[in-house]
């Protein structure tokens, strides 16, 4: 895979089923250089499997399609001409799609009633003066008075907040009316849901006095009114999403995360399924396990229980969570990530990723998984190897292996994830393609800190991050170095995030394993973090311990131990990682002579090498190519 074959790695949206679960309805979407955007529309599968895939929308930026509960509509998204997503309906049978909002900012995804009459959905409502109609940089100062104001990807919220609202009565023989605005007030709202008999919406949203200063997101219903006052279903102590009322309407389900006593320790918990009685007359009930596994998808509500996504060792598995609890059953497991599923009339499809394609829709039975989609096309992706290594105090580090084709030995990249919860896995991944196609062999592992091997490994990091992560990342590496097809001595280190964080602190620490490094997107001065980073605030004790501790724990502390050439990468608009954390380490290691460069992308944020401008993607591979073919 070279650089520009992004163009190849498709995207199959969420599925929606029609009623009687016949028909899949899905966004498709593919990198486009020409345009340098993201560009897709939506199409459509008998789920028999008895026809192929076929294009429904002429729209060329169309997604997040759902079917309404009659069966006669699909709401989705489409830009308006300011680029902004509106809700369009389209007749399930064919014909042409008219559009329902037209907010200032754009509108959320479409969410149905039970009746097939109206959407409910979120939007953010600016400011009066801000956002819309105002020359960039023309507009009146801020005033900051909390610590959450901003967020990466998104910028400046407080004077945009998200709010629930219902659309007007679904007719196509008229112009759409006037949308009913359900909530008010300072907050944001996200993830609404409709009960049974449409009288009622679920929604989540941090609306307590202590907002600002811990993680706590409550659930919250009101009448789908103007002017609603809602009523709290969940207690204030868990970070709760998702929401999915029972079919007869007296539960609430839902996705949540324990924080601790203070409300504020994130690190490494194992998201579950809850419920909740819908009058929030008692307290939410866990229903899977503390331990194992971390629920990253769902819950949709089936005759049988909850179908839910679970991270699993580098998979992301589809179960079934009874109404009650207990024992977890796989409905769709193995190594692959299943990426976005629906049910429906009895039938279930899902989006699943392996190493061989970015993702497909198949129809799931009790025999295994039926493609429906055959997207993948222009690559043969080279295949990685399972491996575990012990780490010196005998723990398992459990990673892949990426070996270029020829007998070698081949140049290494040791590769290190992000979060540092987020974990590498079953699925095609560009950054590997990308590198091993160009000659060099990948190592790439989930060392302690992961999510996905239950919640002791991840928080294991706790108070130590640097130390307990080299240990675990160089006891694979050498594991991986036995093979003698990859060159011990010719190995480089990357990362991005945590990272970047990780390939600073081995530069400083490790640098005789390395010839060179690229850290990308990094935190390198949890000092200044804690005040630049959108998470600031409440992401640095949780993970690296008291701020006494922080010198010690941050790689810029030990900047002039690096001996190796380190390219720095990173986004203007970083708001996860701020930029500042990317200029202290160039000038530190630049001050002092290092051989250092940094390369700067203007317009990206955190996510630009997942998401960014598809020109910038092929710059960045470009560029780290470039960096690998001089010290490699």
């Amino acid at each position: 895979m070279k650089p520009t074959d992004i163009v190849h790695l498709h995207t199959v949206g969420a599925p929606t089923l029609a009623p009687d679960g016949t028909r899949a309805v899905f966004s498709l979407v593919r990198p486009d250089l020409d345009e340098d955007a993201y560009l897709g529309s939506l199409w459509s599968v008998p789920t028999d499997g008895s026809e192929a895939p076929t294009r429904l929308t002429r729209g060329d930026r169309d997604r997040a399609p759902v079917f309404s509960p009659d069966g006669r509509w699909i709401a989705f998204l489409r830009p308006d001409g300011d680029e902004r997503p509106q809700i369009h309906v389209l007749p399930a049978r064919g014909g042409e799609a008219w559009r329902i909002t037209a907010h200032p900012l754009g509108a959320g995804v479409p969410v149905w009633s039970p009746d097939s009459t109206r959407v409910a959905y979120t939007a953010r409502v600016p400011e009066p003066g801000r956002y819309v109609d105002v020359e960039p940089g023309k507009e009146p100062p801020r005033r900051i008075t909390s610590f959450k104001y901003r967020l990466d990807g998104l910028g400046f919220f407080g004077d945009r907040r998200s709010h629930v609202f219902v659309s007007a009565p679904i007719d196509p023989a008229r112009e759409a009316g006037e949308p009913v605005r359900v909530t008010e007030g300072d907050f944001d709202h996200s993830d609404v849901a409709w009960s049974p008999d449409g009288g009622e919406l679920v929604f989540a949203a941090a609306r307590h006095e202590d907002r600002d200063v811990d993680l706590v997101v409550d659930l919250w219903a009101a009448a789908p009114e103007e002017g609603a006052t809602p009523r709290r279903v969940t207690d204030g102590t868990l970070g709760a999403g998702a929401p999915r009322y029972s079919a007869d309407g007296s539960t609430v389900f839902f996705l949540g995360d324990r924080l601790g006593e203070d409300l504020t320790d994130f690190v490494g918990r194992t998201t579950a399924a809850w419920s909740v009685p819908a009058d929030g007359s008692a307290a939410p009930r866990r229903l899977t396990p503390e331990e194992d596994p971390r629920l990253s998808g769902g819950p949709e509500v089936t005759s049988e229980g909850l179908l839910v996504l679970a991270e699993r060792r580098g998979a992301v598995d589809l179960l079934l969570v009874p109404f009650e609890g207990g024992g977890l059953r796989e409905v769709l497991a193995d190594k692959a990530q299943v990426q976005s599923f629906d049910a429906a009339g009895g039938t279930t499809v899902a989006v699943v990723s392996d190493g061989r394609g970015s993702g497909e829709l198949v129809v799931v039975s009790e025999s295994g998984a039926r493609p429906l989609t055959s997207f993948a096309e222009g690559l043969d992706p080279l295949p990685m190897t399972e491996l575990v290594a012990h780490a010196e105090d005998g723990y398992p580090v459990h990673g892949w292996v990426a070996v270029p084709e020829g007998e070698g030995p081949h140049p290494v990249l040791l590769m290190i994830h992000g979060g540092p919860f987020a974990p590498y896995g079953h699925q095609l991944f560009d950054e590997t393609q990308v590198y091993t196609a160009a000659g060099y062999a990948v190592v790439m592992c989930n060392p302690r800190g992961s999510s996905g091997y239950g919640q002791e490994h991840g928080r294991a990091i706790i108070g130590a991050v640097g130390e307990i992560s080299a240990r675990d990342l160089l006891a694979f590496l050498d594991e991986a170095l036995k093979d003698e097809r990859l060159d011990a001595s010719r190995v480089g280190v990357m990362g991005g995030s945590h990272g970047g964080f990780m390939t600073t602190w081995m530069s400083a620490h490790h640098g005789d394993r390395f010839r060179a490094a690229v850290s990308e997107r990094a935190v390198n001065a949890i000092d200044s973090f804690r005040g630049s980073s959108d998470i600031g605030s409440l992401f640095p004790e949780p993970l690296y311990g008291p701020a006494e501790t922080w010198v010690e724990q941050s790689p810029l502390t030990y900047a002039d131990r690096i001996d190796i050439p380190v390219f720095i990468i990173h986004s203007e608009e970083d708001w996860r990682c701020p930029v500042e954390q990317a200029q202290r380490l160039f000038v530190a290691l630049k001050a002092r002579g290092a051989e250092t460069e940094m390369l700067l992308f203007p317009g990206e944020g955190h996510e630009l090498s997942r998401s960014g401008l598809p020109s910038h993607r092929v710059a960045r591979f470009e560029a780290i190519l470039d960096w690998w073919s001089r010290y490699l």
